[in-house]
């Protein structure tokens, strides 16, 4: 099954409206398998395709810490039809990354979201009109007010794009609630990066924000814009897209510190 797997997720994640965009036509497997299932092992729960486990595109076994995110992934699996699509499977891709790159590099990760801490998506207001510097205060300011009580990190706002430093402080007790485990941190990462702040990965990873809520924070200015000008499709497709990525990641932080 070596070079099944290798070539189902080889230069994976793929955008599929990206790849339209290119013309890319993904050669695409036949499923090969009648049934997805999660197993347990010592201290993991492999990932298991008609009771064969299953490998990441780096030969490590695809498991997960917890039963159910394991059975999650199966779950994924079980849900090709007459191929296995990689660009359906956001949860395997990520956990893929997670095993292959963040379990690894935990340091570096960590290191990134700080850097996104640094200049959050959160703390830059737009100067005008003021019905979209209102949505930004309804979305952002719980955020922020959350930061502050529950982490003690109080942050510095701004009108406009230039750059404000932060307090070194803020930023040290932010930093501090970034998880350890490469699980968490995986898909807090992701969270992260598909919606440009650290503060919103944060606050869905405590619990204080719903993937909905997050997400519809993430593009409040470009929601803004939709409304005024039109929709973009192309942009929609390609949202539904990361949108699903931000749920496989939403699913990992609810999942992964559960052994059930």
């Amino acid at each position: 099954m070596r070079d099944i797997f290798d070539n189902i997720f080889e230069n994976e994640p793929l955008d599929p409206v990206e790849a339209a965009r290119r013309n890319m036509r993904p050669n695409l497997r036949k499923r090969f398998y009648k049934e997805a299932s999660a197993g347990e092992a010592d201290d993991s729960f492999p990932v298991l395709l008609d009771g064969r486990p299953v490998r990441t595109p780096a030969r490590r076994a695809l498991a997960a810490p917890s039963r159910a995110l394991a059975q999650a992934i199966a779950d994924e699996w079980n849900a090709q039809q007459e191929v296995v699509d990689p660009a359906r499977m956001p949860l395997t891709r990520l956990a893929n990354a997670i095993i292959d790159a963040v379990a690894d590099k935990s340091d570096a990760v960590n290191a990134e979201i700080g850097k996104y801490l640094a200049s959050d998506l959160l703390f830059y207001r737009a100067e005008g009109p003021e019905g979209l510097l209102a949505a930004q205060a309804q979305h952002w300011d719980p955020v922020l007010t959350w930061a502050h009580e529950a982490l003690g990190a109080h942050f510095v706002l701004a009108q406009g794009v230039v750059h404000v430093a932060q307090p070194q402080a803020a930023l040290a007790a932010a930093i501090a609630a970034i998880p350890r485990d490469p699980w968490r941190l995986g898909a807090l990462s992701t969270v992260t990066s598909l919606t440009g702040s650290a503060l919103l990965a944060l606050a869905l990873a405590a619990d204080q924000l719903s993937v909905d809520a997050a997400w519809a924070a993430a593009h409040v200015d470009e929601d803004w814009q939709m409304a005024q000008w039109g929709r973009d499709t192309l942009a929609l497709e390609r949202r539904a897209f990361r949108f699903a990525e931000m749920q496989a990641a939403a699913t990992v932080l609810r999942l992964a510190g559960s052994r059930g």
